[in-house]
């Protein structure tokens, strides 16, 4: 035990901790040991800004109206609820925090009287949790069929606000949550991204509109990695979005996908690199897919484009723009960064230990870079 509070209390926190395995708390695996007290839901999580910190992860409750058939707290499964109210929450969380436990929040919540009422509640708890002093961070969950002012509301007290589209496709979340409407799910997060671009947050806790972003689970709905790619770059270009989370799918009991076989992490894991690769090197989904509906399991989307465009017809590194140099296997945007400013400078690169100054991952980049004129290999020889 990790603080002098009620064991009911930990124990749902235990029971709603399982029912809630399917939302992914940024990009955390779990942690144990005497500060996170085994079996409760904390997480390292890299969290909005890149700071790495211990995060709780729950349901305020696993009762449920939905009945998503890959989803452990669907109505018709038949299994044990755990409800929180707002203060219950709040006061269990505060008390975690105060003992170094864990230092933010990620709340969510099975939908239980209407998405109106749900929302209120999560709204009610964060509110109790700013009010009684807590400046981290709060990740609040936007429920399907939440209002507008709802939603701006949950925007004043998060530093990120999500609401899960599921599926990328209207096809693909009937499959997988038939009582679901993609076009009501979408709309919530162009609200948020409308609110963020023409009202000041006044009123908000650290007068600042928080990112949002979405969680897509992988494998459960017959959905191609086309689909989600060309459903991420659309939400960051309408709606804003600073992450698209992948959930790997894995089938639960009592469920009608629990005899489905589990997806491969490896297709969540290349999902994430492509999906990076589009937001932060400029790469458009068609680069990386050339023609297929799915991303190669075996070897990195970079890579795999490099080998395709770049083993014939490699760069120079003397004179490539941006959009060329962060296609190069080994090279970053900071490192185009250096490359630009030393260029800029009046450098010349000559060298692998040029590269190597400026942050090239030479033994990656080797087969797909020029230096004046020649490959890597010849440049070693020659200095």
């Amino acid at each position: 035990m990790c603080y002098n509070s009620s064991v009911d209390s930990l124990q749902k926190l235990k029971a709603v901790s399982l029912a809630a395995r399917m939302e992914d708390p940024e990009e955390g695996r779990q942690t144990s040991g005497p500060l996170t007290c085994d079996n409760l839901p904390i997480f390292n999580a890299v969290v909005s800004g890149g700071r790495n910190i211990r995060l709780l992860k729950s349901l305020l409750t696993s009762v449920c109206e939905n009945n998503c058939a890959y989803c452990g707290i669907r109505w018709a499964k038949d299994s044990r609820r755990v409800t929180f109210s707002p203060d219950e929450m709040a006061d269990l969380f505060l008390r975690l925090h105060r003992v170094g436990a864990c230092e933010g929040l990620f709340l969510s919540s099975g939908i239980a009287g209407g998405g109106v009422r749900t929302q209120d509640k999560l709204i009610a708890a964060a509110e109790i949790i700013r009010r009684r002093g807590y400046k981290g961070y709060l990740h609040l969950k936007i429920m399907p069929g939440s209002e507008r002012e709802q939603v701006m509301q949950a925007m004043r007290l998060a530093n990120r606000v999500s609401i899960n589209l599921e599926a990328p496709t209207a096809a693909s979340l009937a499959a997988i949550a038939p009582k679901k409407n993609a076009d009501a799910l979408f709309e919530p997060l162009r609200w948020i991204e409308e609110i963020r671009r023409s009202i000041e947050p006044r009123g908000s806790w650290n007068g600042r509109w928080p990112s949002s972003s979405t969680q897509f689970v992988v494998g459960a709905g017959g959905e191609s990695d086309r689909d989600l790619l060309g459903m991420a770059q659309r939400l960051r270009r309408e709606a804003g979005l600073a992450r698209v989370h992948y959930s790997t799918f894995e089938p639960a009991e009592g469920t009608p996908l629990e005899e489905a076989s589990p997806e491969n992490p490896q297709r969540s894991f290349r999902l994430y690199q492509a999906d990076f690769l589009i937001r932060d090197y400029g790469f458009d989904a068609e680069e990386l897919l050339q023609g297929r509906d799915r991303l190669p399991l075996h070897i990195d989307p970079k890579l795999s484009y490099a080998r395709i465009f770049l083993l014939e017809d490699p760069v120079e590194i003397n004179r490539a723009d941006r959009r060329d140099l962060l296609r190069i296997p080994g090279i970053g945007p900071r490192t185009v960064g250096r490359i630009l400013d030393a260029r800029r400078g009046g450098s010349r690169i000559r060298s692998v230990e040029d590269l190597k100054r400026l942050g090239v991952n030479t033994p990656r980049a080797s087969d797909f870079l020029l230096v004046d004129g020649r490959k890597i290999v010849t440049q070693m020889r020659l200095f």
